[in-house]
């Protein structure tokens, strides 16, 4: 009987021509990643450089709010449409192709692991544009037209703020830390902004793609929705994502909030500083009970691999985070 691999090769081979002009031999297969809810494989065909992204066979509860891949398929080529940096979206799979549920799309060169983009010499020209092309293309982003974007979840300041709280609750675990947190933010939660815009979700390092010249690839749309587009700005200087950057470069540990800030309002976006400050605290939060929710799933079993454990103790880091948030605020 073929394995996983055996069938998705003969798949895309039988796909081939309708991926490439001309098609060609399906070469190079190989997974490069795969978690409870998504996999990407790289492949060539005819030496064309490809990726696919593609629903697992099983999926767990930890996976909340996904867009769906049809849906992140139509948001990329809308991004790419607007000038994101994005791959362009080669075919959406259809059930008769055999190949799962998910997409084809153009692979891009570059670096994604953070702490190689905050580190490598060879990206130290790149660091210094790289958070103002951040804030220009959130801009671009939350700039697209809802309504030309597929049906996505409304999320915006209070309610996901009650969506945090009630998975912190619903995970049984006492942490001060939190509670002081979830207290602040629910007593300065800005109202819902008038007019949701997509909002990528997980705007991040560790979700872009750098090359010597700056960003070349915005990543991982799986979590995108309409809401507050300070979501995206605050999210992304959250300390978590600075992979040892420390203070000094908040935006993702290669840059400034002043950068950042200014790259979005040359690029059309509309800039309120105690909104962004709001959500990095949330963003601060989310983090902590997103790790408190690795170690549940592993603890569980849904998910029994050790990582999820050893993830879930850098809920502390996230406590020592908070403070010092809560603590420049009350100054």
């Amino acid at each position: 009987m073929p394995d996983e691999r055996e069938q998705l090769l003969d798949a895309l081979q039988a796909l081939a021509d309708r991926l490439v002009r001309g098609g060609g031999p399906v070469a190079e297969l190989r997974r490069l990643s795969g978690g409870a809810s998504q996999q990407t494989w790289a492949f060539t065909v005819g030496g064309t450089p490809l990726i696919l992204r593609r629903a697992a066979t099983a999926e767990h509860g930890r996976n909340h709010g996904s867009a769906g891949l049809a849906n992140e398929a139509a948001l990329i080529t809308a991004a790419h449409g607007a000038g994101v940096p994005v791959p362009a979206v080669r075919r959406v799979l259809r059930p008769e192709d055999g190949a799962g549920d998910g997409f084809v799309m153009d692979r891009l060169e570059g670096e994604t692991l953070g702490r190689r983009i905050v580190r490598d010499p060879a990206l130290a020209g790149a660091r210094s544009v790289l958070a103002r092309q951040c804030g220009a293309a959130m801009a671009r982003i939350h700039g697209l037209a809802t309504a030309q974007l597929p049906h996505l979840r409304t999320a915006c300041a209070r309610a996901e703020l009650d969506f945090q709280a009630g998975l912190h609750r619903s995970h049984g675990t006492v942490r001060p830390v939190f509670a002081l947190a979830l207290q602040w933010l629910a007593r300065h939660a800005p109202a819902d902004v008038d007019r949701p815009v997509l909002v990528h979700g997980d705007f991040r390092n560790g979700n872009l793609m750098v090359d010597a010249d700056g960003l070349c690839g915005v990543l991982d749309w799986e979590l995108a929705h309409l809401g507050d587009p300070m979501e995206d700005l605050g999210w992304i200087c959250v300390r978590s994502w600075r992979f040892g950057g420390g203070k000094a470069l908040p935006v993702g540990g290669f840059g400034t909030r002043e950068a950042l800030c200014a790259g979005y309002v040359e690029a059309g976006g509309r800039l309120d500083a105690a909104r962004l400050r709001w959500w990095e605290m949330l963003g601060t939060l989310k983090w902590g009970i997103v790790c408190e929710s690795m170690v549940q799933s592993w603890i569980d079993g849904s998910e029994p691999e050790l990582e999820k454990a050893a993830i879930g103790r850098r809920a502390s880091e996230v406590e020592s985070d908070l403070l010092a948030l809560l603590a420049e605020e009350s100054t």
